[in-house]
């Protein structure tokens, strides 16, 4: 249970932490890469990022460039511009040409969600006065919903919580994060923001009044707060709990077909399937055009209860969409619901750690507990949970929108 993690705490005095208190995030990493593990990692990292070329994510190798029409969707875009604004006249000008960035900039594919501090765009939040910080989360709440936003932000406190438990305030805190901005903010023309860090990267790009905002990773370790000021808070109880009874929902047939092995550590799961960091996850950082083919079972199979579930257990992954982009958003899944695919790795008791992914023409999401990083568990544990969500076809970082407003291919890859 997500309660258990202090069974867990790594001792100061182990060599994975030990010193960590008297690091920065410069000199947490640069002792990481002395380690070969990490050194490798690392290089294979910056080297995607310094190679690839914006295409998408697909299940096959084609793009399908006609499922994202443009269209009102109502996206608070007014008021986005309003708060832009607001923080722009915040800054100074040495942070006003830090933070922005040209449309097609390849610093929108440059989120990071370990806490190792490789990428270093835009502002970074634990470096700016609390004016600069106060303005970034002004334009961050300008964007999502409400409940989007307070996911974001516990996200953000766990990270600090986590930082406390290692006592590595300076590695791990609530504003450990770069925030960048692409583009002029405008009510008409495209443009959009990207904040990155531990267990938070969030990409919002908008084009009049309509919004994509992905790749989305949200994570947590632990997901539970039981002391200090945000004592109490607990996330990813929701699709943890629409998870399990989705499922559960499934007559045998569906199930055994979506059930791919049911065991995260199962013997039968092919070599090179877990990899380091991302363990399950196939469209974590820097897999923006991996052909990731469908798994599992397919709604089009699944009794209507079941289709149901899986459509609310999805809708809980965009909701950090303000009301009029999820309305469309959620409509667009349920467009392509007989074309939506569920594959699920672990167990399926109340306590057993599990990967899922939903992915169709329209969205792809990942949800996962994890082993722990900054805590000791070796086997994966509820307490330790990684979530992304993104636009497969072309449509992360509402390119394939841009494309259609304004005949630019964004491939990410300008220098600036």
């Amino acid at each position: 249970m997500p309660e258990d993690f202090r069974d867990y705490l790594t001792p100061l005095h182990s060599e994975k932490i030990a010193g960590i208190g008297d690091l920065d995030a410069y000199q947490w990493v640069e002792r990481h890469l002395q380690q070969d593990t990490f050194r490798s990692a690392v290089d294979a990292w910056t080297g995607l990022f310094a190679a690839t070329s914006f295409r998408g994510i697909t299940t096959d190798g084609t793009l399908d460039r006609a499922l994202f029409p443009r269209r009102p969707e109502n996206a608070p875009t007014a008021e986005m511009v309003a708060a832009a604004g607001l923080l722009l006249g915040t800054l100074d000008d040495q942070q006003r040409s830090a933070v922005r960035h040209p449309l097609n900039s390849r610093v929108w594919r440059a989120w990071m969600n370990p806490e190792l501090y490789v990428n270093r765009f835009g502002l970074r939040l634990d470096e700016v006065s609390v004016n600069v910080r106060e303005a970034v989360l002004g334009l961050v709440q300008a964007s999502l919903s409400k409940s989007g936003f307070e996911k974001v932000r516990k996200c953000m406190w766990t990270n600090d919580f986590l930082g406390q438990l290692v006592r590595g305030p300076r590695v791990m805190n609530e504003f450990s994060y770069n925030f960048n901005l692409f583009g002029e903010p405008s009510e008409t023309t495209p443009w959009g923001w990207s904040l990155y860090g531990h267990h938070v990267c969030v990409n919002v790009m908008v084009v009049g009044t309509q919004m994509v905002a992905s790749p989305v990773f949200l994570g947590a370790e632990p997901n539970i707060i039981d002391e200090g000021p945000y004592a109490g808070t607990r996330l990813f109880v929701k699709p943890d709990e629409l998870a399990l009874e989705l499922l559960h929902s499934l007559p045998k047939a569906a199930r055994d077909a979506v059930v791919l092995y049911p065991d995260k550590r199962h013997p039968d799961i092919p070599p090179g399937r877990e990899v380091f960091g991302d363990e399950l996850h196939l469209a974590g950082m820097f897999q923006d055009n991996r052909v990731i083919p469908y798994e599992g079972g397919r709604a089009a199979d699944f009794p209507t209860d079941s289709r149901e579930l899986l459509l609310q257990l999805a809708g809980n992954f965009v909701d950090h969409l303000p009301p009029g982009p999820y309305r469309a958003r959620l409509d667009d899944i349920r467009a392509h619901l007989d074309d939506t695919w569920l594959c699920w790795i672990g167990g399926s008791s109340p306590d057993s750690p599990f990967y899922l992914r939903i992915q169709s023409p329209v969205v792809l999401i990942e949800y996962e507990h994890h082993a722990g990083i900054m805590l000791t568990n070796k086997k994966p544990a509820k307490f330790h949970t990684h979530t992304i969500m993104r636009t497969p076809n072309g449509n992360d970082y509402g390119a394939a929108l841009v494309a259609q407003e304004t005949g630019q291919q964004l491939t990410f890859t300008d220098e600036s």
